[in-house]
């Protein structure tokens, strides 16, 4: 299902440096100090200095209910990927998709807003054989999909949901949300419908680096010609998508629908191993405000700001003594288990590289 007319050979992407491993480390530092600093938030604004070790927490029931819910969790995520690619005319094998997801969780949540997730994941499917633009395309689209499902529930959840009607009184935010909101879509709008403005700019830069000698002749002439190429398969991207099977599409929505609901349900799970017994869609409304707010979060995975706004949103409905254990076991299933995991694959993917590239 891949393109005959792409040649591997002219466009390789060796030694990306957001993969450089002293880059890693510092950013996997930030990560830790941040997450420590936003647990210590919850614990000491909103849980009150209390915490209590509950058995629970490691009960058969809960460790079996998890792994299956994580099962769930991770082979949504990679399938929602692998079913855009399909749409698009290109695939990579399954075992090559799981590779992905732990990479990509990985990279995205010790880089700032994720950006490195998305360079992983098309340096990874270009060494698969998907070029650059089309790569470019199925993680885009991805990504968009999830910001349609969260987007657009958040602004009725904000006027629905128990526990926000302080948030939608609150003139500052509703104003704050309603300007990022307003970004982020124009961005993906312009990434959709004129990725074509994208050239231009791009090219200046280019021209620029040539301007200050810091790049040469040959390489401006050689990369300017690869970016018009990917950006060019980038747009028409976006058409072959919807002109693909439909079974690929539908499956694409299928799948980004079940990773969220898995993702929004873990915290549910810890509740009813703890013995709470609210409703569960009140969990998951409030698990997508959460993860609305993660989204513009400057901080790499969202973290410390990720604990802190957990712990907001669930303070009336936990006791302070559960609190802190309910948001690091959260972030342990959702986010340091897939990382950790994520650091092995991209370690091993690093030196499948180097020894190619030698």
């Amino acid at each position: 299902m891949t393109d005959p007319h792409h040649h591997p050979e002219r466009f390789e992407i060796q030694n990306e440096p957001t993969f450089r491993g002293r880059r890693l480390a510092w950013f996997a530092l930030l990560f830790i100090g941040l997450s420590a600093a936003g647990i210590w938030a919850v614990y000491s604004q909103v849980a009150g200095h209390e915490i209590h070790w509950d058995a629970r927490l490691l009960g058969w029931q809960l460790l079996l209910a998890s792994l299956a819910l994580l099962l769930v969790y991770f082979a949504a995520d990679g399938l929602r990927l692998w079913f855009t690619l399909r749409a698009l005319g290109h695939s990579i094998p399954l075992t090559a998709m799981a590779r992905l997801v732990f990479l990509n969780i990985f990279v995205s949540n010790i880089t700032p807003l994720a950006t490195g997730g998305g360079v992983a994941q098309v340096w990874f499917m270009r060494r698969r054989g998907v070029p650059v633009g089309t790569g470019l395309t199925a993680t885009t689209i991805r990504t968009a999909l999830a910001v349609l499902f969260i987007f657009g529930a958040t602004p009725i959840l904000l006027v629905t949901l128990p526990g926000a009607e302080g948030a939608a009184q609150s003139d500052s935010l509703v104003i704050t949300l309603s300007v990022s909101v307003a970004l982020y879509l124009g961005f993906f709008t312009i990434l959709v419908m004129r990725s074509n403005w994208l050239l231009r700019p791009m090219l200046g830069l280019l021209k620029a680096l040539r301007g200050l000698h810091l790049i040469g002749p040959r390489r401006h002439h050689r990369w300017r010609h690869r970016l018009v190429r990917e950006l060019q398969r980038f747009a028409h991207g976006f058409v072959r998508y919807f002109q693909g099977r439909k079974l690929d599409i539908a499956a694409s929505f299928l799948f980004t629908a079940i990773f969220l609901l898995a993702l929004f349900s873990f915290p549910a799970l810890l509740f009813w191993a703890l013995g709470y017994g609210f409703d569960y869609w009140l969990v998951i409304g409030r698990m997508v405000m959460t993860t609305f707010v993660m989204y513009f979060s400057p901080t790499p995975g969202a973290s410390g700001i990720a604990e802190g706004v957990f712990g907001y949103f669930f303070r009336d409905v936990v006791t302070a003594s559960h609190l802190v254990l309910v948001t690091v076991a959260w972030r342990a299933l959702t986010i340091y288990l897939g990382m950790l995991i994520g650091l092995f694959v991209t370690q091993r993917e690093i030196a499948a590289t180097r020894r190619d590239a030698s």
